[in-house]
């Protein structure tokens, strides 16, 4: 990216945070060092891709590196100040001015076949019933196999466990930059296996083990 291109987006950026800190939640773009550990499992052949709160694009351009077709971009994004641009820089990806926790109501595709999600959401400044409404909602697109890929600035998943468990997910530490500010973690998020839901379902203790009978009365050897 051209240098006054990169400073026009940090200004845009700081603009859009001074005025809504916990929608934004960062004072700067996402580095290109984040959006190459972000994107780097994602394939061309994963399209459709959907991302969240994709701001300036950087994300995108990264997405587009990797070799997913613009066509194949849907773009999420609820800042208005976001929209015009996005339109713009990518004008063959669908863009989308909405609320990602409305996702499950919004029928993007006929179907779940979604390759992977990229979030660029602030978790950590959302309510859990938000955070459970925007990843319930991002998984009724994807197709089996396909994941969600979240970033923070945190020391942990930003995805609380017991929001994992309601949902049947997991999360996966891909590794962290600290050439990012500030610096940060990505994290994958994916449906757990039918047998890791069965080892991790804890027995109940109302239930009844019941064994074959055996018969022990000798008069039933007539």
């Amino acid at each position: 990216m051209r240098a006054d291109v990169a400073f026009s987006d940090f200004l845009h950026f700081f603009r859009s945070w001074i005025s809504n800190p916990m929608r934004v939640a960062a004072v700067a773009p996402s580095g290109d060092s984040l959006a190459r550990l972000m994107t780097q499992e994602i394939a061309p052949l994963d399209g459709p891709v959907i991302e969240l709160g994709p701001g300036t694009g950087v994300f995108t351009r990264a997405l587009l590196a990797r070799g997913v077709a613009e066509s194949d971009l849907t773009l999420i994004e609820y800042g208005p100040e976001f929209v015009p641009g996005l339109q713009r820089r990518f004008p063959q990806a669908r863009v989308l001015q909405m609320d990602a926790a409305k996702l499950a109501h919004a029928d993007l595709f006929d179907g779940a076949i979604a390759g992977a999600i990229v979030s660029g959401l602030p978790l950590l400044s959302m309510s859990p019933r938000k955070v459970t409404a925007i990843l319930g909602g991002a998984f009724t697109y994807l197709r089996p196999g396909g994941a969600f890929y979240q970033f923070t600035y945190g020391p942990r998943c930003p995805v609380p466990r017991p929001i994992l468990d309601r949902l049947g997910l997991k999360a996966t530490h891909l590794g962290a930059t600290v050439r990012n500010l500030p610096p940060a973690s990505v994290y994958r998020i994916s449906r757990r296996k039918p047998l890791d839901l069965a080892r991790e379902r804890p027995q109940s203790h109302s239930e009844t083990v019941i064994r074959p009978a055996t018969n022990t009365d000798p008069a039933s050897d007539d």
